[in-house]
């Protein structure tokens, strides 16, 4: 591709990977806590378990998805699934990991607080071009985040964690997965986890031919860098080269992270204690600068358990026009 030249497929890549890159696809390991409730609470915060759904304290259990041992993180059984019930709620997480992730609600989110890893799954509630604040409200002298709220065009969307395509996996050695990236298209990020981050390395469609996107990133991209705590950020700009929907493509992209905010998330799921990190895209094709915001809401044990994405061109820290939002659901 020429660069300046315009072409549809980047801006669809763009609020694609800036779903992606806020996303971090942590969000895997809804089975963390057992089932049956106990204890009244408010929010998160007054449970053991990080988690309050429907004013009862979800309790832990053992088994569950979770860090364990190595800090891989996922259900417990070898593969098989494990089922999680809180009250009226149920959610499965399948895997291979095992062990029990036990929040310590401290503010701070480590490596092994966030199940990575291939084989994963969980339902979201996901709603594309509807008007949500992301600046939330205070309660209490909490800032907080009610996705409970219902969004026209909301519904289910499973998200699992995936090998990469065989068509393209020789391109990407040492990957740990894929994922979809965004509601509106099929297209999957390819990440790679490690001691302490989570990268994004490329974008590829599900199957090859010659429409196929194969797109590298050099160097590849932290989407989330451990340990999360409030005011840490990270930059990095990186050249993404390759095919996109079967056209040559050559352009720049700058990311922006900030951990901006913590506060009480409340979702279809459960209520959680939660770190927002804000992220700020700016793609530049030849002269062109394409920006994009979006926020991801991170929990220990569960992950990524909201995501919020800007229109194009946002101009605004804040703002109530959403391209995309997914939030854990049961």
């Amino acid at each position: 591709m020429k660069a300046g030249s315009k072409h549809p497929t980047h801006g669809r890549l763009t609020r694609a990977v800036a779903l992606g890159a806020g996303f971090a696809l942590g969000a895997l390991a809804a089975a963390c806590v057992g089932a049956g409730s106990t204890a009244t609470c408010k929010v998160g915060a007054d449970c053991p378990s990080g988690v309050c759904h429907d004013g009862s304290c979800v309790p832990l259990a053992g088994g569950g998805a979770g860090p364990g041992g190595g800090g891989s993180g996922a259900a417990a059984g070898g593969g098989g699934a494990t089922t999680s019930s809180t009250t009226s709620s149920t959610s499965t997480t399948t895997g291979t990991g095992g062990g029990t992730c036990a929040p310590n609600l401290d503010g701070v989110i480590e490596r092994a607080e966030v199940p990575i890893e291939v084989g994963l799954s969980a339902k979201f509630l996901a709603a594309t071009n509807v008007t949500f604040d992301t600046t939330g409200t205070v309660v209490g002298g909490q800032r907080q985040w009610d996705l409970t709220v219902a969004l026209p065009g909301d519904h289910l969307s499973l998200l699992a964690t995936e090998p990469v395509p065989a068509w393209a996996a020789a391109d990407f050695p040492g990957a740990t997965y894929a994922a979809r990236l965004s509601e509106t298209q099929d297209l999957l990020g390819v990440f790679e986890v490690t001691s302490t981050d989570l990268l994004l390395r490329g974008v590829v469609s599900p199957v090859g031919g010659l429409s196929q996107t194969n797109l590298a990133y050099d160097p590849p991209v932290p989407v989330l860098s451990f340990p999360l705590t409030l005011n840490k950020s990270w930059s990095t700009t990186t050249t993404v080269t390759g095919i996109a929907s079967g056209i040559a493509a050559f352009y720049t992209e700058h990311y922006d992270n900030t951990v901006d905010a913590r506060g009480d998330l409340l979702t279809p799921f459960a209520t959680f204690d939660a770190l927002r990190v804000r992220v700020v895209l700016d793609r530049t094709v030849g002269v062109l600068v394409t920006r994009t915001r979006s926020f991801a809401l991170v929990t220990e044990c569960f992950g990524t358990a909201a995501t919020l994405v800007s229109q194009p061109n946002e101009l605004g820290t804040e703002f109530t026009s959403l391209s995309e939002v997914r939030r854990l659901s049961p």
